[in-house]
């Protein structure tokens, strides 16, 4: 099953490729990165294409601490619902579990352990994947991330105790403790952050109770991602028609996969991209036609119809009247059921 991240780890790709010497528009293209997300940030992608991506630039720029650098411009804003409501913590300890209760809403396939003593408190991190551990630069860019999460909560004095990482040490040792400050230990058993159990209970300045609670009860209606291929599919889905570029080669590059995986998936479980798809476009219509100000061809070329008439017929067969009368105020008692939609362009 293919993870997903919302794009917005992407956020600061741009600026660190081109400082290192790379096209960044030329780096996505090589592992099939719709260039759209940069300016789309709660897009999700496929985890494995990120990971090809920061790999691929870590390799072309020779840069060993690209996944740092990434981590190094991000922060909290990174995490869109899930930084808000680490923000809004009463004390680091509450920040930290918060984060780790609801990271995967962000990152589909990333998980944080948090495990205590009197003296210590241990933060494992686990990306999952194909391989018995994620590629060195997802590594650095998640934990250097986590750090930086902490850090904020703060301030640019703190510095944890220590910090694993599994894979063997690299080239410049003084980077990775000039950016953790701290004593960094290579071939480790896990990749981790070592803080003090003091620490944790530092109380956070700017956190808001009633904004915590409210952010809360807002994500944990959201936490559930989807897990199947249909649920997968079903979100790109919605989240492209929304921005008028949804077409099963799209979301196969979303996903990392070739439309024809995606067909073969559907299948599997009973339904079809096309059902997804018809299924999106009835609930994106009604609402876009409630607007009378916004011109029908404008609709149908967002819904991907061929023109206006074929979104007129596909939208009389799927809910029993014109537009014209659904603007009305007409609504048919029944939708009928089965009615194959008009074709996209």
């Amino acid at each position: 099953m293919t993870d997903l991240i919302r794009s917005a780890g992407l956020s600061y790709y741009p600026d660190v490729a081109r400082s290192v010497g790379l096209d960044p528009k030329q780096m996505m293209r090589k592992v099939r990165l719709p260039l759209a997300v940069l300016d789309k940030p709660d897009t999700p992608i496929a985890v494995t294409s990120l990971r090809r991506l920061l790999e691929l630039s870590a390799e072309a720029s020779g840069a060993e601490d690209f996944g740092l650098r990434l981590a190094e411009r991000g922060g909290l804003t990174n995490f869109g619902a899930v930084g808000l409501i680490v923000r809004e913590q009463a004390t680091v300890s509450e920040a930290i579990e918060a984060f780790s209760r609801f990271i995967h809403v962000h990152h589909d396939g990333m998980k944080l352990d948090v495990t205590r003593n009197k003296q210590t408190v241990t933060l494992t991190l686990h990306l999952r994947g194909r391989q018995p551990t994620a590629p060195r630069q997802s590594i650095d860019m998640a934990l250097g991330s986590i750090h930086r999460i902490i850090q904020s909560l703060f301030s640019n004095d703190w510095r944890p105790l220590e910090v694993h990482l599994h894979y063997p040490p690299p080239h410049d040792h003084k980077r990775y403790r000039d950016f953790f400050g701290c004593r960094v230990s290579f071939n480790a058993d896990d990749d981790a952050i070592l803080l003090s159990a003091h620490d944790m209970e530092r109380r956070i300045p700017s956190a808001h109770p009633l904004i915590a609670s409210y952010l809360r009860k807002r994500i944990e209606a959201i936490e559930t991602r989807p897990a199947s291929w249909e649920e997968k599919v079903d979100e790109v889905v919605r989240i492209l028609l929304a921005s008028g570029d949804c077409t099963v080669e799209r979301v196969a590059e979303h996903l990392a996969c070739t439309r024809r995986t995606i067909h073969r998936h559907l299948a599997a479980s009973g339904t079809s991209f096309s059902a997804i798809l018809d299924a999106q476009r009835a609930d994106l219509v009604t609402q876009l036609i409630d607007d009378p100000g916004r011109p029908l061809a404008d609709i149908a070329t967002q819904l991907g119809f061929s023109a206006q008439s074929a979104m007129a017929r596909w939208f009389r067969g799927r809910f029993g009247c014109t537009i014209t009368a659904w603007r009305k105020g007409v609504r048919p008692l029944a939708k009928p059921v089965g009615v194959p939609s008009a074709s996209a362009a």
